[in-house]
């Protein structure tokens, strides 16, 4: 590290001591609302006064939280400035008023507010700023997202578009950033118990900004702001000193599954373990296909970075170096570790090296690579082409394709008189390429390069070549054989790689599509586990805790397979701590089956217990990673089937307390009432009978007679209402004319209102129903006496009678102030209550209810029409028979 110049160190000296007149500023930061940036800001505040500074708040914004208010009690609070804006009336913060009062500490709070219409500046920070400059020293609060040079990576997290931004160059004015952190956690937690927002707000925030992967992002934002501003402090007072200061950011560690793979990842543990970084480990998968040896030695050092605490991440794609740099973009990766491996050296010998092309592409980040002792003998020995161990098979496939290009090219040559023979021998490089791998590609052109300068080339039958030209051609040759049997086999990879990612598709797809269809928790188990096995070709078995809290296998596709005790411990485990457990992991693992959790350590919704032939050492990662999809997809579809249910049994529970509610409101109405008119009409009887004229004492009677056959109706509607909510209502159908129905329905109406007109229009001819006459005249006078109640005293009551040939329709209007158009339905809902509806003061709120369940029976319905022009009509429309067969 170069040792700073003079200048460089004078220039440090002289910011330091201006710092100390100027930065006046100090900044309560914090990931995302609710943190407790003011709560922190005050009680700085309040130690400040207590040890005597003159300490004053200028505006603070305590969004209804009773712990931030009190922290406000006893401080000196400035009024704010009246603002009149789009004809409704503001508050702001009065910054004349905090210039004229002066005081040593002012707080402000919502650093990135924008301020309205009519203030000396558009933004606080620019409030702010001329505090600063008149010599006050400010308080502040800012969230993480409000950062001009964040906007883009917040709205890349969240999907938000941050409106309010504050400079980073006005951040840089900050004598102090004070981190106020809480973990997700926690904060979603506080949003819950509506102590950041509202609860309506507060539940569509929970859904979108305020997820648990959002939180951590910002959290981590926050945390490398606040290390990037002490960073830059201390570089600058190290720089005065004569020193520099490095910055540490995450660590990645790229292997290729060699032998060195291990000891890359024990240093790149090492070297973040030092910077005091995250860490992870990555592997390319290009779709190649890897022999058992280094399959083997990539999982183990997999394996032990997780078990030294990093994260493992395997990539796909068929350039390493395009998958390395934007996944290290997507994670705010430093540094990226290498190896010495057979891939660099080859991409060296054919063109740009994987170091080259991270150099040349990844300008912003740290390239560190690590050789091994004797690492250049093993990948000089890996050039050499193998000695068939475990493919024999396709070097001598590539030796009989050589020979037939031999053959081919003899009958050609001296029959045909073909003069390009070297296209014969490209194809039968092509055709092994397409077929095996690189390196027996490789050795088929060299064979038939040979072959061909031997046997064709002049001077025939010697390696000599006799002119230039031939020279040129047989080169040429050599090089063509290598680039088509490199590409074919890159095509070759491409379509593996791509058949691999279909399966991985369409098992998902599949899965998606039986948990759609299933409709209950049990459901989605028996589909989640008979996808799992399908899928892996394993057993696969689900557990769930039942009434007892006992984990119990809920569904499996090999029932006759009982889980061992071992088994059984894993799955707990995993169901308890949302991790994996049994074989294949360092939890229980002499278990004989995988164990996934389902759920979360929060919401535990059971386990995934598969088992693969023990003959299988380990899933390879295409299995691994489809099963860790597939499980999370059958937990989130578990997840909603609970929140549905929980759902379902609030809606229930909601409905059920407003009917008690409404029930209790209609009994303490409606039988107090007449109650209590037929007990004053009896008390004044007893008490005055004898001098009471014989006139009033008859209508004190007939009272006690009205009140109490209102009772009765009353009771009748509320048993009726039991029957038809139980299905216990039996209909005695029989035929009737529907003329004779209206006529009793309009007779009992006339009893209750003798003054009330009713107009009756019916059909020439009788129409016959099938239904049981007391029920449907009960329906048709509950509608009337509705009607009635409502209807004007000089207008009267129109019912109408026709037939549509299949449906007899009676309709019902009245002249009264009628329904809304967005009520109507509702009417016939048990004790619905509005002006409109049937609840007046003697309606008992239940007549319409009756009405519509009483037709419902006999296959009918009930609606409300609007008026003509006035008033309501309310629609009877029941099913017409066929006519009785009438012969003998």
């Amino acid at each position: 590290m170069t040792e700073p110049s003079r200048e460089a160190r004078a220039d440090a000296l002289l910011s330091t001591g201006h710092d100390e007149r100027t930065l006046r500023l100090k900044i309560f930061l914090g990931a995302a609302p609710g943190v407790g940036k003011t709560y922190a800001m005050l009680s700085a505040a309040r130690e400040l006064k207590r040890q005597g500074v003159d300490v004053v708040v200028g505006l603070v914004e305590t969004h209804g939280r009773a712990e931030t208010a009190t922290l406000l009690e006893g401080m000196e609070v400035l009024p704010r400035r009246a603002v009149r804006y789009h004809d409704r009336d503001f508050t702001e913060f009065d910054l004349d008023a905090a210039l004229a009062r002066k005081p040593a500490v002012l707080l402000v709070d919502e650093l990135a507010h924008r301020n309205l219409h009519g203030g000396r500046h558009e933004r606080r920070w620019q409030d702010i700023a001329e505090l600063l400059d008149a010599g006050i020293e400010v308080y502040s609060a800012l969230n993480v997202q409000h950062l001009e040079s964040l906007n883009d990576q917040v709205r890349r997290i969240t999907g938000v578009t941050v409106r309010e931004t504050v400079p980073d160059v006005f951040l840089g004015r900050a004598r102090d950033i004070v981190l106020v952190d809480l973990p997700p956690r926690e904060l979603i937690v506080r949003l819950k118990q509506g102590k950041v927002y509202v609860p309506e707000t507060a539940a569509a925030a929970l859904n979108a900004f305020f997820s648990p992967t959002n939180l951590a992002a910002l959290r981590e934002l926050a945390v490398e702001t606040i290390a990037e501003h002490v960073d830059s402090d201390l570089r600058e007072h190290m720089l005065a000193r004569g020193s520099a200061m490095p910055v540490r950011r995450r660590v990645l560690a790229a292997i290729d599954g060699h032998a060195q793979s291990e000891y890359l990842v024990r240093v790149a543990r090492r070297i973040a373990e030092r910077r005091g970084a995250p860490w992870s480990v990555a592997f390319v998968d290009t779709g190649s296909q890897l022999d058992p040896t280094r399959r083997e030695q990539r999982d183990a050092a997999m394996r032990l970075a997780r078990r030294l605490g990093g994260e493992t991440i395997i990539l796909r794609g068929h350039a390493i170096a395009d998958e390395l740099l934007a996944h290290a973009d997507r994670e705010g990766v430093g540094q990226i570790i290498l190896g010495r491996t057979r891939e660099r050296i080859v991409a060296r010998m054919l063109g740009r090296s994987l170091t080259q092309l991270l150099l040349r592409r990844g300008a912003h980040m740290e390239l560190t690579i690590i050789a091994t002792p004797g690492e250049r003998a093993k990948a000089r020995r890996r050039l050499r082409l193998p000695s068939g161990r475990g493919s024999r098979g396709e070097y001598l496939y590539a030796t009989l394709a050589t020979l037939v290009a031999f053959g081919l090219s003899f009958i050609a040559d001296h029959y045909l008189s073909v003069a390009n023979l070297s296209l014969i021998f490209i194809t039968a490089v092509l055709v092994v390429a397409v077929r095996t791998r690189m390196t027996v590609a490789v050795y088929t052109a060299v064979m038939c390069f040979l072959g061909y300068n031997f046997f064709f080339a002049p001077p025939r039958y010697t390696l000599a070549i006799s002119s230039l030209d031939d020279v040129l051609a047989v080169t040429l040759f050599l090089l063509a054989a290598l680039v088509c049997s490199r590409l074919a086999t890159r095509l070759a990879s491409q379509v593996e790689s791509l058949r691999s990612s279909h399966v991985q598709a369409r098992a998902l797809l599949m899965l998606g599509q039986q948990l759609t269809a299933s409709a209950d928790a049990g459901g989605i188990r028996d589909a989640g586990s008979k996808a799992l096995a399908h899928a892996l070709r394993c057993d696969a078995a689900i557990l769930a805790r039942d009434a007892e809290q006992v984990l119990r296998v809920v569904g499996s596709v090999s029932p006759e397979r009982a889980l061992s005790a071992q088994d059984l411990a894993a799955a707990d485990w995993s169901d308890r701590h949302g991790e994996q457990a049994g074989r294949y992991t360092d939890t229980l693992n002499s278990a004989p089956c995988w164990v996934l959790p389902l759920g979360s350590e929060s919401h535990p919704l059971g386990a995934v217990a598969l088992r693969f032939d023990p003959a299988i050492s380990e899933p390879d990662p295409d299995q691994r990673s489809l099963a860790l999809a597939m499980t999370q997809d059958i937990s989130q579809a578990l997840e909603r089937a609970r929140l549905s249910d929980e759902l379902e049994g609030a809606r229930v529970q909601g409905e059920t307390e407003r009917l008690r509610n409404a029930l209790l409101s209609s009994v303490s109405h409606d039988l107090r009432s007449p109650l209590a008119s037929m007990i004053g009409a009896a008390g004044t009887l007893i008490s005055y009978e004898q001098k009471l004229p014989p006139e009033e004492r008859r209508e004190l009677l007939e009272a006690i007679l009205g009140e109490g056959q209102r009772l009765d109706r009353y009771i009748q509607n509320l048993l009726d209402m039991t029957r038809l909510g139980h299905g216990t209502l039996k209909l005695n159908r029989d035929w009737t004319d529907s003329a004779e129905i209206v006529a009793a329905a309009v007779t009992r109406l006339r009893k209750l209102f003798p003054d009330l007109r009713v107009e009756t229009v019916a059909p020439g001819k009788a129409v016959l129903l099938y239904v049981h006459p007391a029920l449907i005249e009960q329906a048709l006078f509950n509608i009337l006496e509705n009607a009635a109640r409502f209807s004007p005293p000089d207008e009267a009551v129109r019912v109408m009678v026709r037939s549509t040939g299949e449906r007899l329709l009676i309709d019902v209007s009245d002249r009264g102030p009628g329904i809304p158009e967005d009520e109507r339905a509702r009417i016939f809902d048990m004790f619905y209550s509005v002006s409109r509806g049937d609840r007046a003061p003697q309606g008992t709120g239940l007549g319409l209810a009756i009405c519509r369940g009483m037709i419902g029976a006999h296959g009918g319905s009930v609606e409300a029409l609007p008026g003509d022009g006035i008033g309501t009509t309310i629609r009877i429309s029941l099913p017409l028979p066929p006519p009785p067969d009438t012969n003998p």
